[in-house]
């Protein structure tokens, strides 16, 4: 008997196995479990004849909004967990707050600002008086927490009054083709916040470095203060320096492979134009190489002969061998897991060989009744017979012969399954291998060819196809985009064809898909980004329609990579009974907002649609197209972004999950 959707949700447990520690992570309950730092606790350590602990408050009198800023520069805030031994250790750390919170207030723009420390009745200017203040706080000892009460008089705000830019060599403003208005973005009647004229004196220093000046000075200035007026005048003084190109290009290691491998991933031409941007994507280039463990790139301190800018480059190497191992599990596939191997400079010259091997519960294509298509029941019906697997080797050699040209050898073997439950899906066992060149163009565009051949078969609704395939893989990647695992400007984009001729008796044809993703951060600090995707797949030339074609080199949609909130695969083509069986075309889009509440969370609302249709044109013949709407929980670490997606479907069919929920490492797109 078939579920209600109403009556179940889809909860996924992913469980991530550390590198070579084998460490796990384990979700708990959030009052159990400090994630990263982000549940902690704020309780005072107990009175002691040893220590003086104490408890903390702020408060404001004037713009209260000043008040978390306090709370950030105060070290005697963060250190209340480790208590003094009395009242003077006290006193002295207090007083070494003084100038981190007068300088967060004078950040903000107050410069009349008054800062006091009270304990009980008294109240204290800082800094305080060290015997004064220690007498008041020792009354506390072993008795109670010193109750501290931070309060800090802002005062009236602080405007500008006269901003300004000039030429250091001349001291004239420079003209706005030079340097355009917007640069700056600070105006008279701007508060006149220290924060903001260091964030301008930034800016300038970046504009011109992308203008081709590596070599500009701009020092902070020194601006005048009107106590009266309540007003301030500044003057940035900036020497643009000589524009210049790049120079040489010097590498200093790595110590496990020739340099100049590392050499075959720097794009850098003697005379191109100098920019920052540049110098990202060379290291980000050279990180590419799975033996690069770290990469520093150093800029020279002033021109050579041709009014170039030197670049130093030191390479460092990474540890050899890898083992890792991932687990997981599902409520409706069941669990999974995988353990693999990687040698990353496996014959000295930064060869790269991965081993992998993953087990999943595959039941049967039919079970005994309609409902048990290919679908997990729970553990107590676990039979191991049902366990699919699949080996993987993945080899590279960069660098062939110090060029720009790269070999890559592929072999896998699996038993697998996709789709499941009352939506069908399939079933299909293979092997095979693939080998290509892939040459670099530069660190954004690689063009590759291959040659492709799998045996095997795929069983589904539609019947069983055993194949033999001889292929040609061809691709065209472009990647614009600033960061590799969380962009906030530019695209991406990758086409792929292989076309399968008449070999071995069978029917050819050929497999395209165009994906492409775009980002633009809204403002300058990325903290609202618009992101974007689009997909779209066909088989054309084949002259067995899709019967012939394998159902697993059919196209799907549904799940995270596409449309959220539908099972994995089971979006497109339906048999009568309502078993999905793929098409000969496909389509997907996402459109999400990726809003930064603090530095470390984020959310982004989303909404995707997509399809699969039974023609090799999406929309010209019979298929099935969804969508979906949710919103992501996003927590930024060092790392990279970690994610929960909660997606709904908007328009689902009877055996849908109305709520559904992803864990991810990483944006999904």
């Amino acid at each position: 008997m078939k579920r209600r959707a109403g009556a179940r949700s889809l909860i996924s447990l992913v469980l991530i196995g550390a590198a070579a520690t084998g460490a796990l992570l384990k979700a708990e309950s959030a009052s159990a479990f400090d994630f990263f730092g982000l549940f902690g606790s704020d309780s005072v350590p107990a009175p002691s004849p040893e220590t003086l602990p104490y408890q903390m408050d702020f408060a404001v009198e004037g713009e209260d909004s000043v008040k978390g800023s306090l709370r950030d520069s105060s070290n005697l805030y963060k250190l209340r967990q480790d208590p003094p031994q009395d009242g003077e250790a006290l006193a002295q750390r207090l007083n070494a707050d003084f100038a981190p919170m007068l300088d967060a207030l004078w950040s903000a723009g107050y410069y009349n600002a008054r800062i006091f420390a009270a304990v009980g009745g008294t109240r204290f200017e800082l800094p305080v008086g060290a015997d004064q203040f220690a007498s008041a706080a020792d009354v506390y000892r072993n008795r109670a927490a010193v109750p501290i009460t931070i309060t800090a008089q802002t005062g009236p705000l602080f405007r500008l009054r006269n901003v300004a830019v000039v030429d250091a060599s001349t001291g004239a403003p420079f003209p706005p083709e030079i340097l355009p208005p917007r640069i700056l973005k600070l105006k008279p009647g701007d508060p006149a916040a220290a924060a903001d004229l260091r964030a301008a004196n930034a800016r300038l220093i970046d504009f011109f470095r992308a203008q081709s000046h590596p070599l500009v000075t701009a020092p902070l200035p020194h601006p005048t203060v009107n106590h009266v007026l309540l007003t301030m005048d500044v003057t940035y003084a900036v020497d643009p320096g000589p524009t210049a190109g790049f120079g040489a290009v010097s590498i200093n290691g790595p110590g496990g492979f020739d340099p100049a491998i590392v050499n075959s991933f720097v794009y850098l031409q003697q005379g191109q134009p100098y920019t920052p941007k540049a110098i990202a994507d060379t290291r980000r280039a050279i990180s590419s190489i799975p033996a690069v463990g770290s990469v520093r790139i150093r800029e020279g301190e002033r021109l050579d002969a041709n009014g170039n800018l030197p670049i130093f480059i030191d390479v460092g190497d990474r540890p050899n061998n890898l083992i890792g191992f991932t687990a997981g599990y599902s409520t409706v596939d069941g669990p999974t897991g995988s353990l693999y191997y990687e040698n990353r400079n496996l014959f000295g010259a930064a060869e790269s060989l991965r081993l992998q091997g993953d087990v999943f519960y595959a039941p049967p294509i039919y079970g005994i009744t309609a409902n048990s298509y290919n679908s997990f029941h729970g553990v107590q019906n676990f039979d191991s017979a049902g366990l699919g697997g699949r080996v993987a080797l993945s080899f590279m050699k960069p660098a062939l012969y110090g060029s720009r040209a790269d070999f890559l050898l592929d072999g896998m073997a699996e038993e697998n399954r996709s789709g499941g439950g009352s939506f069908g899906g399939y079933v299909d066992q293979l092997a095979g291998g693939t080998a290509a060149l892939r040459y670099r163009i530069d660190e954004t565009l690689s063009a590759q060819a291959g040659v492709k051949f799998e045996k095997g078969d795929a069983t589904d609704a539609l019947g069983r196809v055993n194949y033999t395939l001889l292929g040609i893989p061809l691709g065209l990647r472009y990647d614009g985009t600033d960061k590799l695992l969380d962009p906030s400007q530019g695209f991406r984009v990758t086409a792929l064809a292989t076309p399968y001729p008449s070999f071995f008796g069978e029917s050819g044809f050929t497999r395209a898909s165009l994906t492409g993703s775009a980002y633009y951060a809204i403002d300058d600090d990325a903290q609202y980004i618009i992101a974007a995707r689009a997909g779209f797949g066909s088989i054309f030339g084949n002259s067995g329609g899709l019967p012939g074609i394998p159902a697993n080199y059919r196209f799907y949609e549904g799940g995270l990579a596409t449309i959220r909130g539908f099972r994995y695969q089971t979006v497109g083509p339906s048999t009568p009974l309502g078993y999905t069986i793929g098409g000969l075309s496909a389509f997907n889009a996402t459109l999400e907002a990726r809003i930064k509440v603090t530095d470390t969370i984020g959310v982004a609302p989303f909404f995707d649609v997509g399809g699969a249709f039974r023609g090799s044109l999406p929309f010209g013949s019979s298929g099935d197209t969804r969508m979906s709407a949710g919103v992501g929980l996003i927590y930024y670490t060092p790392i990279g972004p970690l994610r929960v997606d909660v997606a709904r479907p908007l328009d689902p069919r009877p055996d849908d999950y109305p709520v559904v929920f992803y864990v991810s490492i990483g944006q999904p797109f």
